[in-house]
């Protein structure tokens, strides 16, 4: 994936979890913007919506470390291992930090 169409999805997937962020905490602005765009059930149980909040809010902090590397020229080379990061992953996960082998690795120690 080429730079630019890299900072674009990274961007635009900031942007959209920013607003998912926002409706999760209750801010009034997200909250109206998602009233207009969805009305779909509200988010009744605080546990569930917690736990909605720790996983955007570790994927937005993905995001941001993806557009460091992108600033820096290391996007696309594996944090662990520096070979690079295969293009299909990419493509799949722009925030993606690691190869499959290092990422698999990782999560197999948790």
């Amino acid at each position: 994936m080429d730079a630019t169409s890299a900072r674009q999805r990274l961007e635009q997937m900031l942007a959209e979890l920013d607003r998912s962020i926002g409706v999760l905490r209750g801010d009034p602005v997200a909250v109206r913007e998602r009233s207009a765009a969805d009305s779909g059930s509200d988010l009744s149980d605080a546990d569930r919506a917690q736990a909605m909040l720790t996983v955007a809010t570790a994927h937005r902090r993905a995001v941001l470390d993806a557009l460091k590397r992108l600033d820096e020229g290391d996007y696309g080379r594996c944090v662990d291992c520096a070979t690079p990061v295969p293009e299909g992953r990419l493509e799949a996960r722009p925030e993606a930090a690691r190869c499959v082998q290092c990422q698999g690795k990782r999560e197999r120690r948790r």
